[in-house]
């Protein structure tokens, strides 16, 4: 199954190769290369160099009679931003231009998506006029026009009175990016409020169901109405850097926010099911120094002789035992006693920013796994590696190669 699909492209491919634009195994392998980096097929085409960005829409324009706009000296009418929100021009690749009487004029870069188009209808409270664009251009367009401001923003727990419920924030008929990031952030903080560190969003009848995870019980807290759903899944994707479109395979973002004035990093990770979508929300705790986790002393003799001397640490531990806590206070350790040493980790998250540590997350999408990251990283001469996890054959043997 395509991660990310563009309706009007899969509707139109085999045209491409009618036309003689694309002979039929080089688009085959194109949807390869899409399905191996979540991307959609006209991506693929233009990304390996088989067809350029002007034919591809010179086509589309041709097959649909639709007329094309070049965004790129255009200059849209900002009144009509209200009509789409952030969260939806990023999820749709669509943008407003302008809006004459009761239609609105908005440049898409899939302009058979009839679901985006129901949803801006939906919204906008308005009839749709679609041309087509450069969906690098609309996006471009996106960050240009759209203010900067999406974000989780800052929790405060310490003066917060007894009984705190995220579901008081919950208003059905606001679909707004700004009301779903007061349930985002609602939600953050009677999870910290309560000390728990995993937050789980899967679907029910009624909605999106929100769940704590605490000391191995699932407790349930409530639920997003189903009318929110969609609006809070892609606000909650788009807040984590993820793609809001994407829910057909998983994806692995982080959220970074405050709390009390203490920087907090959490995790998201999608997951499909037949039932819909799974999201898992992990929070880190921020690191401490060794001497403020370890409060014998006789015990931290031991734990930085050991950092003092080749070899390999292991850290182990049961779920939510405190390991990845653990591990970043050790780095912490290293760095601030290994200044000129070179310190290099290979994270499928990174949890926090380390002073004196390169830190590299993996990322399946580009093809950058454990495997060619452990076959690469030698070449960059580390002193110190930090090891996430032995989960696969590549990193037991790497981890072997070590010891």
């Amino acid at each position: 199954m395509e991660a990310v699909t563009n309706k009007t492209l899969e509707k139109l491919k085999y045209d491409l190769v009618r036309a003689g634009l694309v002979p039929y195994e080089t688009l085959e392998q194109a949807q390869e290369i899409a399905n191996a980096q979540n991307i959609n097929i006209g991506q693929a085409l233009i990304n390996s160099g088989i067809l350029t960005e002007e034919v591809l829409i010179k086509f589309l324009e041709n097959k649909l009679h639709t007329p094309y706009v070049n965004l790129e000296d255009y200059s849209l009418d900002t009144k009509c931003l209200k009509y789409i929100n952030y969260t939806d021009a990023k999820r749709f690749k669509i943008l407003p231009l302008f809006k004459i009487e009761d239609a609105l004029t908005v440049a898409m870069a899939d302009p058979l998506d009839l679901f985006a188009i129901d949803r801006v209808v939906e919204t906008a409270e308005c009839t749709i006029e679609p041309v087509l664009a450069s969906e690098n251009a609309i996006l471009k367009k996106i960050e240009e026009y759209y203010p900067d401001d999406i974000s989780v923003g800052e929790i405060y727990t310490t003066s917060e009175p007894t009984g705190f419920d995220w579901r008081d924030e919950l208003h059905s008929e606001d679909l707004s990016d700004t009301h779903m990031q007061k349930i985002i952030r609602a939600i953050l903080k009677q999870a910290i409020i309560e000390e728990v560190h995993e937050v789980l969003f899967q679907r029910e009848d009624e909605g999106l169901g929100v769940n704590f995870k605490k000391n191995g019980e699932v407790l349930n807290k409530g639920i997003i109405p189903s009318v929110l759903t969609l609006s809070f899944t892609a606000n909650l994707k788009t807040l984590a850097e993820l793609d809001p479109s994407v829910s057909e395979v998983p994806q692995l973002g982080k959220l970074s926010f405050k709390v009390d004035d203490i920087s907090v990093i959490a995790s998201i990770s999608t997951f499909p099911t037949i039932m819909g979508e799974r999201i898992f929300l992990k929070i880190y705790k921020p690191p401490k120094s060794l001497n403020k986790i370890i409060t014998s002393d006789s015990q931290l003799k031991i734990v930085k002789q050991s950092l003092d001397t080749p070899g390999v640490i292991l850290v182990c531990g049961s779920p939510l035992s405190g390991k990845t806590h653990v591990i970043y206070s050790l780095l912490l350790e290293c760095a601030e006693k290994n200044k000129n040493k070179n310190i290099m980790t290979l994270e499928s998250i990174a949890k926090y920013s380390l002073n004196n540590v390169n830190q590299c997350e993996l990322n399946e999408n580009v093809g950058f796994n454990m495997d060619k990251a452990s076959r690469f990283i030698e070449f960059q001469s580390p002193d110190i590696i930090y090891l996430e996890g032995i989960k696969n054959k590549e990193a037991f043997d790497y981890f072997s190669s070590l010891v």
